[in-house]
């Protein structure tokens, strides 16, 4: 797959945004799947709650676990996008997030634990996601000021990949609200024919893949499956 063709246009470069990158099958069964998820592999937090798998991503060093098959049927997938992470690298972190109507997450970088390059795979419901410019200087009070960038309708089954300055200079965020008005801001409407200006979403349970590269990992690999 050409998956540099689908750059998505109208906001700042280096977002692309694949739709029907999976089956509806694919879907249904990493749905079932996560929901049989032993509630102790999770971890709960204030608005949703998540699982690692690859591993838990530390400053010092991620402690490499086995990433179980049916999951790596996914990650093996985005690897195949030639040069999606660059260098040679491959996908080895999977973070789940699993969030309910009326969740979300602030807005946020995700840091230097992980190559400057998200790829995300959306299942069960459509989400909205906002980025962020900060502005100002180190001063704290000025960082909090943010003007919005631009916005892009996650649709279950797509593929978002964030690269580049997408992901080292602009936060983004999920408001945490129960549906969402599809307005001028949203960069990518026009690759859904579906969806139009001034529609109303409704928003269900979503599940999100999050497949990263970790640089830094230990030689040590734990086999939790």
């Amino acid at each position: 797959m050409d998956w540099q063709s689908f750059l998505c246009g109208g906001c700042p470069p280096s977002v692309y945004y694949i739709p029907n990158f999976i089956t509806p099958q694919e879907e249904s069964l990493i749905l079932s799947t996560v929901e049989r998820t032993p509630k102790p592999r999770w971890t709960q937090l204030a608005h949703r709650r998540l699982i690692n798998f690859g591993g838990l991503p530390h400053p010092k060093g991620m402690i490499a676990e086995e990433i179980p098959s049916w999951l790596l049927t996914y990650v093996d997938r985005v690897n195949q996008l030639t040069g999606v992470f660059e260098e040679n690298r491959k996908a080895n972190h999977v973070l789940v997030n699993e969030y309910l109507p009326g969740e979300g997450i602030m807005a946020h970088l995700d840091g230097p634990l992980f190559y400057p390059t998200i790829t995300t795979i959306s299942c069960g419901s459509h989400t909205v996601l906002e980025f962020q410019e900060p502005r100002g200087s180190d001063d704290v009070e000025v960082k909090l000021e943010r003007r919005l960038v631009t916005k892009i309708l996650v649709q279950p089954r797509s593929l978002l990949i964030l690269k580049d300055a997408m992901y080292e200079k602009y936060l983004h965020s999920i408001d945490e609200i129960n549906e969402d008005t599809i307005d001028d801001d949203i960069a990518n409407l026009s690759s859904d024919g579906s969806i139009k200006k001034g529609d109303v979403l409704a928003r269900a349970k979503r599940i999100s893949l999050t497949i990263r590269h970790v640089p830094k990992t230990s030689k040590m690999k734990i086999k939790l499956f």
